[in-house]
């Protein structure tokens, strides 16, 4: 089953067309600077330790309440 040719080009019309505008989509984003980068990343590593921190006191709480109503020594 052949294509016809100018369903070839609109194929690749549309297909170019997709790439250009992805390219003006980049151009119009904000990339951060150094400083920017250093300091969104001081955030992040941040929040994770207060989560990891808030998810290992709630699981000790439970492990400490499903020893105490099961009585189990582990």
């Amino acid at each position: 089953m052949s294509v016809a040719k100018s369903e070839k080009a609109g194929l690749l019309a549309r297909i170019r067309k997709t790439f250009r505008g992805m390219h003006n989509e980049m151009k119009k984003v904000h990339w951060p600077n150094r400083r920017e980068m250093t300091t969104l990343t001081v955030v992040v590593i941040f929040s994770v330790a207060i989560v990891a921190l808030i998810i290992w006191l709630v699981d000790l709480g439970i492990g400490a309440i499903v020893n105490k109503v099961f009585g189990l020594g582990l």
